[in-house]
């Protein structure tokens, strides 16, 4: 055997090792993973109720609360919340705003935070009907892989739940919240035909018209149904026209200048599914999706 003989065989050699090296690194991932999520399943004692994924992809899935009616299919609507919790600590790295709430098309409901998506999601809500919640034991390579994502680490295992409402309609959840909140505070409220609710704790005596066009110099102060302000403005500065406001705004044509009215706002009348947005579109945190809105207005002046 001549020396290039002997060179050829030891670069395969090194090779076949290091390809080897490479896809046992890959294997281990998932065999550690697998082996964490089984460890988990049997200490707490969910073999019985954890199902494993159709496609055997990885993740295990267990309904905690079926929900009422029929199951979710891919076309249906669903509004629901999640939690993303390390299954190691119990740590919670995200959830669904406190004020709003996620919806989407069942088919559509995989994507979190940035640009992940888990089909898991999916999967587990089909196994519900309205009402219904699950919970996912996610390996982190289906999850956030070994770069994570902020504060989630590397090769993080994941426990996700999800909770769906039992409302198939944004419009109906939005309701149902107003009408909770109304009877809780004690409040006596109109329900405007465009289902905005209003209070008027003093009647305006201007004699000018409001429309779309009016300039009206406003106090207001805004605040979600759990009381907390996202944005105020009380001293008689801040002028607008109806045309530049969010919709449910619009029920100031109902009143006069000098009027002081609380305005309870449903999502669809307010900033919608995508929430409140900067300049360039995106979104800026001050407002989530979906969030019922509540108003303290004093109509200062009109000018036609």
């Amino acid at each position: 055997m001549n020396k290039f003989t002997k060179l050829g065989l030891c670069l395969g050699l090194l090779a076949t090792i290091l390809f080897s090296a490479c896809e046992k690194e890959y294997d281990s991932i998932e065999t550690v993973d697998d082996a964490t999520i089984q460890s988990y399943i049997t200490k707490n004692n969910l073999t019985s109720s954890m199902i494993q994924d159709p496609d055997k992809t990885g993740f295990y899935y267990q309904v905690t609360m079926p929900g009422t009616g029929d199951l979710f299919k891919n076309p249906d609507s669903v509004l629901y919340d999640i939690t993303i919790k390390s299954l190691n600590n119990g740590t919670i790295y995200s959830q669904s705003p406190v004020n709003g709430n996620l919806g989407t098309y069942v088919g559509y409901s995989t994507a979190v935070l940035s640009s992940f998506n888990f089909p898991a999601i999916r999967t587990s809500i089909l196994a519900l009907s309205p009402g219904g919640s699950a919970r996912i034991l996610l390996p982190s390579y289906l999850a956030f892989g070994k770069n994570g994502y902020n504060a989630i680490p590397s090769n993080e295992n994941i426990d996700l739940i999800v909770k769906t409402y039992p409302f198939r309609k944004q419009w109906q959840l939005d309701e149902f919240k107003l009408d909770n909140f109304i009877a809780s505070k004690g409040l006596t409220a109109v329900k405007d035909p465009s289902r905005v609710r209003y209070i008027v704790s003093n009647v305006g005596t201007g004699t000018d018209v409001i429309n779309d066009g009016s300039t009206l110099v406003l106090k207001y102060t805004g605040r979600f149904l759990d009381g907390t302000s996202f944005d105020s403005s009380t001293d008689g500065t801040y002028s607008t026209s109806l045309s530049s406001v969010i919709s449910g705004w619009g029920i100031l044509k109902n009143f006069k200048a000098g009027t002081k009215v609380r305005i309870l706002i449903p999502s669809d009348l307010a900033y919608g599914k995508t929430g409140s947005v900067n300049s360039s579109g995106v979104s800026d945190g001050r407002i989530p999706s979906n969030a019922v809105l509540d108003f303290d207005i004093e109509i200062v002046s009109v000018t036609n």
